[in-house]
């Protein structure tokens, strides 16, 4: 319970720590923070024009996006988007799907789209049909809803390709390091996501992004009142600051209460 308050006391041990220690925690953990995958951009369930105008605006920033499906409208979302642009695209059900054969069709008309991963095609307990589906399925299928913290690992080994970690959901960077050592060694794939979040939680999510297989870290880009500076966008890729510790500052608003 409470896991993102925890997380948030664990963001300002980790912060703490590493300015004690005078480095980030990308260079603590030995990662490169230069090998981080490129972040998706999510567009939502929306209108045709506002998916097209949403489209446009990504494009030049952007190297992939996330595309929110589930409904009854998810191949006409797709060709909007790819009367616009031919980037590659991730898929986020959100457990939208509920027959598994009408599942896998989906999946491989997407492959044809150029969709190369999705995540969370059926509802989180419904393991059986996710399994069927991940040993049939041409993308890799990501656990997110299914899996909150640590303990859940091992019970997707088999059923999902990969795991979806969120510093909110798993309680901050001591546990999501734990995530990823540990679903890598089951020879799991490992997206590192987010909630909408402050740059101060993107960029201790940063930290610990570097040879992952996906990233999803544009919650601090999808708010308008950030009062943390940190991690930035380079040329499609959320790369952490090389500042001690998460590498975040407050903006001027929080500094002076505004």
């Amino acid at each position: 319970n409470n896991t993102a308050a925890k997380a948030s006391v664990d963001i300002a041990l980790h912060d703490l720590a590493g300015k004690i220690m005078d480095a980030p925690w990308h260079r603590i953990w030995g990662l490169d923070k230069h090998k981080s995958p490129d972040t998706t951009f999510t567009i939502g369930i929306d209108t045709d024009e506002m998916v097209r105008e949403k489209t446009r605006q990504a494009m030049d920033n952007f190297n992939i996006l996330k595309i929110k499906v589930g409904g009854d409208h998810d191949k006409r979302m797709i060709e909007t988007i790819r009367s616009i642009t031919h980037l590659p695209l991730a898929v986020d059900a959100n457990q939208g799907w509920k027959d598994k054969h009408e599942a896998l069709d989906m999946i491989w008309w997407l492959k044809e789209q150029g969709v190369v991963m999705i995540e969370q095609p059926m509802p989180k307990y419904d393991y059986d049909s996710i399994a069927w589906l991940t040993e049939h399925s041409p993308l890799p299928i990501f656990a997110d809803e299914s899996l909150q913290r640590l303990q859940d690992i091992e019970k997707m080994k088999g059923v999902f390709s990969g795991i979806n970690i969120k510093l909110m959901k798993c309680t901050g960077m001591h546990e999501a390091w734990k995530m990823r050592k540990l679903a890598q060694k089951l020879g799991m794939k490992v997206m590192i996501g987010c909630m909408t979040e402050t740059s101060c939680a993107i960029s201790a999510a940063a930290q610990l992004s570097a040879d992952l297989d996906f990233a999803d870290l544009d919650g601090a880009l999808l708010i308008a009142n950030d009062c943390f500076e940190g991690a930035t966008l380079q040329h499609g890729k959320i790369i952490a600051s090389d500042a001690p510790g998460i590498g975040v500052q407050p903006t001027e608003a929080l500094q002076f209460g505004k």
